[in-house]
């Protein structure tokens, strides 16, 4: 079996850091979103008495779940220097056949049918991308439009309500366990199964050092190709089950769903700290990166921001999160 080999790139940044004791940007890159996490909270509390209520903490953790749960596929997608614009896109196909699928299968077919199609969204992407070596944007931008294109045509343009049939799935979209909305739970638990992926397992390993160094880990026998066009199956499935919880907690399937989810998707991941080069991020980070955006958007709205203004602030944000990260590999240097 071939060895993995070390990471190189932003990776490799670490040793002469440890050599050179504790810096800026290693404290940065380590603490940074927590910290300013916290700073956003302590912001929010001092505006707002209703944002340390149990009622909006738990609506917040319910609204950023979806976001949350393709976070995570996101996550893998860049750490292989790739990007996918089409997770929205897919929850809306998410959502509507998981509306019409209860209505013709047992829920457990139904639930697995759902992340099925959105995992072969995901295969068709990633097999264009990494064996025929075509540009990620223009092929997930092209599945963007053809996924939710595919969901209109299932839904007529029109909600599909899944009736008396979807009555257990919308049981767990509103329901609690342990205090936390279930679609939290969910995302949390994916979570926990990510992090464990990605520091504990080859797959996780070599994800990240495809990012780093793809020409070493080619050389070293692995097939890189398989290892990238898995994280586009990953990203897609997690995607439908996005989509899934949509319909859970409404009780309507529509093709509307995830319109621009991508932006909020790739926001969170970048204030998360991963590197859209590749090879850096890590699970933590983007869950916190995922709390910060949930929490942003609170605030504005407790504040009576307009909606179109949220989107100028959040814009500013990414761009502010982005140089500090390079400001931080600055200081490392």
């Amino acid at each position: 079996m071939s060895e993995i080999p070390a990471a190189t790139g932003a990776a490799a940044d670490d040793r002469p850091e440890q050599r050179k004791g504790v810096t800026f940007g290693r404290l940065f890159r380590t603490y940074g979103t927590f910290a300013i996490f916290v700073l956003l909270v302590l912001l929010a509390s001092t505006q707002s008495d209703a944002f340390l209520t149990e009622r909006n903490a738990t609506n917040l953790l319910r609204q950023m779940s979806g976001v949350g749960i393709m976070a995570i596929g996101m996550l893998f997608v860049i750490l292989t220097r790739g990007i996918d614009l089409s997770v929205g896109s897919i929850a809306a196909l998410g959502a509507v056949t998981s509306a019409l699928f209860v209505q013709e299968m047992s829920m457990p077919l139904a639930i697995l049918s759902v992340v099925a199609v959105g995992a072969a969204c995901g295969a068709i992407s990633g097999v264009l991308i990494a064996f025929l070596r075509l540009p990620a944007f223009v092929i997930t931008l092209a599945m963007m439009t053809g996924a939710r294109g595919f969901a209109l045509i299932l839904s007529n343009g029109q909600p599909v309500m899944p009736g008396a049939a979807g009555q257990g799935l919308q049981t767990f979209g509103t329901s609690f366990t342990f205090g936390l909305p279930n679609p939290a739970l969910l995302m949390i638990g994916l979570f926990v199964v990510a992090f464990f992926v990605l520091n504990y397992s080859r797959f996780g390993r070599l994800v990240k050092a495809i990012g780093s160094n793809e020409e070493a880990v080619r050389l070293s026998g692995i097939s890189v190709p398989w290892y990238v066009a898995s994280v586009y199956v990953i990203s897609g499935a997690l995607a439908a089950v996005a989509g899934l919880l949509v319909t859970a907690r409404s009780g309507v399937g529509s093709a509307q769903v995830g319109v621009a989810a991508e932006l909020d998707v790739i926001a969170a991941v970048v204030i998360g700290g991963a590197s859209l080069m590749g090879g850096r991020g890590d699970v933590i980070n983007t869950f916190i990166g995922v709390m910060i955006l949930g929490v942003i958007g609170n605030i504005m709205n407790l504040a009576g921001v307009p909606g179109y203004h949220q989107q100028v602030y959040l814009g500013v944000i990414i761009v502010v999160a982005v140089v500090l990260q390079h400001s931080a590999q600055l200081f490392r240097r």
